[in-house]
């Protein structure tokens, strides 16, 4: 048989209960919009600056610029290397390796550098498949000037034969954006399942939505939100 006091002490819980729903459901507007107001700053608390490159498709745009939000925080992402030094001179990936300080990677170097850090062999190696101006003849070189650096990322996230198949764009079109990260965490650590997540991961998500909005804004009516 249940004592007095303990169905006292039931129906005071219960009532608390329905008094705590009814203060969240009054307040779910405001939570709401903080909510927005959250995602707000934190893309302008990060310098999410425009690319350099004109045109293309503006789901590839927004990729590449939220990546770069991970990669490179900085008002000049395209000249920053690994360790936040910035260089002036990019006839060429600078490919000099610093060395990494903590994380998995810790002791090792890195060549990363520009505003999707590009490693040095990783550069050579998109660079001579996507490059759309090299110089020289017998050896080719591969400017490292910012527009470059977003015409080769371009081509490479366009190229589904680079992704086991899988067409970037398309995933994009469908709003798989979490899809998308997961499949080039391995490339861009960064990005979320991965080895080496920052305090901006986890944001990415709804960055990448914001910065759709922004260059479908600029493409205009020819292409949509999902």
């Amino acid at each position: 048989m249940i004592s007095k006091n303990i169905l006292k002490t039931f129906i005071l819980v219960l009532i608390l209960l329905a008094v705590g729903r009814i203060l969240i459901r009054d307040k779910e507007p405001q939570l709401k919009r903080a909510g927005q107001q959250i995602i707000s700053n934190i893309t302008q608390n990060y310098n999410i600056e425009p690319l350099e490159m004109e045109g293309g498709n503006p789901y590839i745009r927004a990729l590449m610029r939220t990546i770069s939000a991970s990669e490179a925080n900085s008002d000049r992402p395209y000249n920053i290397i690994y360790g936040g030094r910035h260089i002036d001179n990019l006839k060429q990936h600078p490919n000099q390796c610093i060395v990494i300080g903590n994380g998995p990677n810790r002791g090792r170097c890195s060549t990363a550098a520009g505003r999707y850090q590009f490693l040095n062999t990783t550069w050579a190696e998109k660079a001579e498949l996507y490059h759309p101006r090299p110089s020289g003849f017998l050896r080719k070189n591969y400017s490292f000037e910012p527009i470059y650096q977003d015409e080769v990322l371009y081509s490479w996230l366009r190229d589904a034969n680079a992704w086991g198949g899988r067409d970037i764009t398309k995933l994009l079109e469908q709003g798989q954006i979490d899809l998308v990260l997961e499949l080039l965490s391995p490339t861009w650590t960064s990005l979320g399942y991965g080895i080496e997540n920052n305090s901006i991961t986890k944001s990415l998500p709804n960055i990448y939505k914001k910065m759709l909005e922004e260059e479908l804004m600029n493409a205009g009516s020819s292409y949509y939100l999902y």
